[in-house]
């Protein structure tokens, strides 16, 4: 059994809509992802998939509820999120140097051959497309060595090659480090291929399709 490292309990997750009218999102949620463990999160587009992820990131603090992380320190957090959000005005290997907290520039180089990036490596990403500039964003993510990997539709718009190199990656680096991965996909055959669990949050959370 994995060791525990991420404990969520959202009691309740609202946000306010364009009216300043209160709309809940997630309610009555307990999740754990343990160190060495992935979990899949699938369900219809507005169910708070993203919403909990945010939460799991740390990035939204605006809810009711705990997020304990189980570590001797604060996790190491490595994210993607649904755009690749890379910095224009750097590389792409510049990208992935400065998400680093002591710049590797081997392992930097090592992640963008093994996506097929070796070539892009000092272009701009403004010249990428979109399905490159998703596989700098996982390398970045992976760049980091971290605890706590966080997938938000990671594998949207890649042809089967990509993301059959890139599940390739992700089992080797679950091999190497025990590391709590939590994704976020529509992608049900997917979902079952890569994660030790898959949990169905419209299923999962209390709400009603009304309250959604």
């Amino acid at each position: 059994m994995a060791a525990l490292g991420l404990d969520l309990h959202v009691a309740l997750k609202s946000v306010r809509g364009a009216q300043g009218e209160i709309h809940p999102v997630l309610r009555d949620i307990h999740l754990t992802v343990g160190l060495g463990e992935m979990v899949a999160l699938i369900g219809p587009s507005g169910c708070g998939k993203t919403s909990l992820l945010r939460i799991a990131a740390g990035l939204d603090a605006d809810f009711t509820g705990s997020r304990i992380w189980h570590g001797a320190s604060a996790p190491r957090l490595g994210m993607v999120f649904q755009e690749p959000r890379l910095l224009a005005w750097r590389s792409v290997r510049q990208n992935i140097l400065l998400a680093q907290p002591a710049p590797d520039p081997a392992l930097a180089d090592q992640l963008l051959a093994r996506l097929d990036l070796a070539a892009r490596a000092e272009a701009w990403p403004g010249t990428l497309s979109l399905g490159m500039a998703r596989r700098v964003a996982i390398a970045r993510a992976l760049a980091v060595r971290p605890d706590l990997l966080l997938l938000d539709e990671a594998f949207a718009s890649l042809d089967p090659d990509n993301v059959a190199r890139i599940e390739a990656l992700l089992a080797e680096t679950w091999r190497d480090r025990p590391i709590a991965t939590l994704l976020v996909t529509h992608d049900r055959a997917q979902a079952i291929r890569l994660a030790d669990r898959v949990i169905d949050l419209a299923a999962l959370s209390a709400l009603s399709p009304a309250d959604r």
